[in-house]
């Protein structure tokens, strides 16, 4: 009986997907056609690092696409100790880590207010939240730079810790850039979860705080997880504005470190070392990527079909 009707589902969707295809026509062609050149316009450059990261430097400089004579491991020793990618990657995973968590505290209890309460200026306060998608980063770098050093300078007792050149001041930067983006995504989320769970909890004595915290937080898991996951490959990323804000070698985050070693590697012809640093930076967010990818398909799909 299972296997019947195992067998009754598979048919139902292949039947399903030709009736689709049938439907689209040419485009369902075109649109497998482009999501195979994207795939290769993404993929080969990343297989091309991993490849380079165990080479040596002719072989990096002879046939691209040949296989290493022997795997040279000892160019991620040289990466990790001499260009001092442990050090980078220690301080990117301290400034996303707490960056994140801010940017998803922040963001989510700013999100569920403008999402599921009403009162004056609501609107006008969640576009104005909006409006930083369509501010780009580097046009804002110079007056943020005399932002970030004034209030070093004048807050008083923790201005020191929260100024220019340090990771705490970079971390409030982060979380505001991320906030536009945080509180659109988690916005739209809270406004598809049922009220009725809320109004129970509320007539048995729960407070607003207990709601959202032991409530709708949970509800809201599939959203949090997604925008999570784009928040923290967004920071990691960053460049911009750590290379302003952080100016001692010992505080830099992994993508400073990178663009050092990639401008020392043309002096000190070490690509080798180069690419063992990029394949150290490519594979946490790949991996944290290949483990969440269902949770983040889920966050979209869930809020899109509700």
């Amino acid at each position: 009986m299972t296997t019947m009707t195992s067998w009754t589902v598979a048919n139902s969707r292949k039947l399903a997907r030709k009736e689709r295809r049938r439907q689209l026509g040419p485009l369902s062609a075109l649109t497998h056609v482009a999501l195979l050149v994207w795939t290769v316009l993404v993929a080969v450059p990343i297989l091309w690092t991993f490849l380079s990261s165990v080479k040596s430097e002719d072989e990096i400089f002879g046939n691209a696409w040949t296989m290493p004579a022997t795997l040279h491991w000892d160019n991620f020793v040289r990466a990790w100790d001499k260009a001092h990618v442990g050090q980078y990657m220690l301080n990117s995973v301290i400034v996303v880590g707490f960056g994140v968590f801010g940017t998803m505290l922040i963001g989510s209890m700013a999100a569920y207010v403008l999402a599921r309460y009403s009162f004056r200026l609501n609107r006008a306060i969640y576009l104005v939240f909006v409006s930083g998608l369509a501010f780009p980063v580097f046009l804002a770098l110079s007056p943020l730079f005399f932002v970030v050093q004034n209030i070093g300078r004048q807050v008083p007792l923790i201005g020191p810790y929260i100024g220019i050149n340090t990771h705490a001041g970079l971390i409030l930067v982060y979380i505001a850039y991320s906030m536009p983006f945080t509180i659109f995504f988690l916005a739209a989320f809270f406004r598809t979860l049922p009220t009725a769970v809320a109004e129970a909890a509320m007539v048995d004595g729960a407070s607003h705080t207990r709601v959202f915290f032991q409530i709708m937080l949970p509800m809201a898991r599939p959203g949090l997880v997604s925008i999570t996951i784009f928040n923290v490959l967004g920071q990691w990323n960053q460049y911009q504005l750590p290379l302003v804000l952080l100016q001692d070698r010992d505080k830099w985050v992994l993508t400073q470190g990178i663009a050092d070693i990639s401008t020392a590697a043309g002096y000190e012809h070490d690509f080798s070392a180069l690419f063992a640093a990029l394949t150290m930076a490519i594979l946490p967010m790949l991996v944290v990527y290949v483990i969440f990818q269902r949770q983040i398909q889920s966050g979209l799909t869930t809020g899109a079909l509700k």
